[in-house]
């Protein structure tokens, strides 16, 4: 592709990149694929007026460099995908709790200590049970339930003492694992998988600090079957249900899905909108539990998903709440927001719209 291209991409195999590319090369659009770790990234980018990187949690690499890229990157005058505010909070349950409360958003009550005697001043008044969450960790792990008093005090001297190692164990949360491959293709594939995710935990096992000096617990809203994922994108909001995994109380990463638009509580949708805004985001997938109360509240949110999960809702919401018949591809959506961003016609202008429901 020609250097004068005003589209620039990472591609990673697996990722929103994939897409990407096989969207603008349908449409007929110029861009150039580029290393954001090459250090002469800025100079590469010359002439570009975007960039488009799905920066992912399990790769070591950029959980550590792409936020610090991402913002060099913005400061040299490129509009990026994700934008810091879209990302600056990604796989960080602390910094979660701050923004969620900076921007008035419905949270579950979390409460985070940097002291460990502070910490211990408030498990010892306050009450059981809790849910206990290291700040980085997806699809449930690093995130236990604490029935008693003793079990959260012997978690905080661990946070104030040796840590948690931030990655999980080469076997965590194997019987789910296994109890999800229903299919002996599913199976072979995981298999073929194994070497380069044994390889992806081990680096970052070796590449991250172990997560010490803090300690976070948060409400636990009990009576919750299932959680209410949302992903906003742009005007768009996409829910499904997650049931929770059996006998757990942890509905991430259960594959447990139902795409019904009638089942989905519009509170939801309606304060995913107003959050994602307030916080300036181009794009995040906000989870919702009900209090005991029946108020939806936030548990986590993310900039990054599986993008089959939105795909095979049979439709959206707009800001009005209307809903829009047909499913979409995030990267779709994602990628003709950029595209409106800088001034250039996307499949949504074009007349492709039929193209998006591949």
């Amino acid at each position: 592709m020609s250097s004068q291209a005003e589209i620039s991409i990472h591609h990673r195999p697996r990722s929103f990149s994939e897409r990407w590319i096989e969207r603008l090369d349908m449409l007929g659009i110029r861009y150039n694929q580029v290393d954001c770790f090459d250090p002469g990234l800025l100079k590469r980018l010359a002439g570009s007026r975007a960039l488009l990187w799905h920066w992912d949690l399990n790769n070591t690499a950029e959980l550590l460099a792409a936020r610090s890229i991402i913002r060099a990157v913005e400061d040299a005058g490129v509009i990026a995908f994700p934008s810091s505010p879209t990302c600056w909070h990604y796989d960080d349950k602390v910094a979660q709790k701050y923004v969620l409360e900076a921007v008035g958003a419905p949270y579950a009550a979390t409460y985070v200590f940097f002291d460990q005697a502070r910490a211990m001043e408030w498990i010892a008044q306050t009450s059981f049970p809790k849910v206990f969450k290291l700040r980085c960790g997806a699809g449930s792990t690093n995130v236990r339930l604490v029935a008693t008093r003793s079990h959260a005090e012997k978690l905080c001297r661990t946070a104030f003492g040796r840590g948690f190692v931030a990655s999980p164990g080469y076997l965590t949360d194997l019987r789910h694992k296994i109890r999800r491959t229903d299919t002996a293709g599913k199976l072979w594939q995981k298999l073929r998988r194994l070497p380069t995710t044994l390889l992806c935990l081990s680096a970052r096992r070796h590449s991250l600090p172990r997560e010490r000096g803090y300690v976070l617990f948060q409400d636990f809203l009990a009576g919750n079957a299932y959680d209410t994922r949302v992903t906003v994108i742009g005007n768009r909001a996409f829910a499904f249900r997650r049931f929770n995994r059996p006998g757990d109380f942890r509905a991430s990463g259960s594959g447990l899905i139902d795409h019904s638009p009638d089942e989905i509580d519009l509170r939801c949708v309606d304060a995913a909108f107003q959050a994602a805004d307030r916080m300036q985001a181009q794009c995040l997938a906000f989870d919702f539990l009900f209090d005991g109360d029946g108020n939806p509240r936030i548990n986590e949110f993310s900039y990054a998903f599986l993008a089959q999960y939105v795909h095979a809702c049979p439709g959206h919401w707009d800001r009005t709440l209307t809903w829009r018949q047909g499913h979409v591809w995030p990267q779709d959506a994602i990628l003709d927001d950029l595209l409106a961003a800088i001034g250039m016609p996307g499949s949504e202008h074009i007349g492709a719209h039929s193209i998006l429901a591949v």
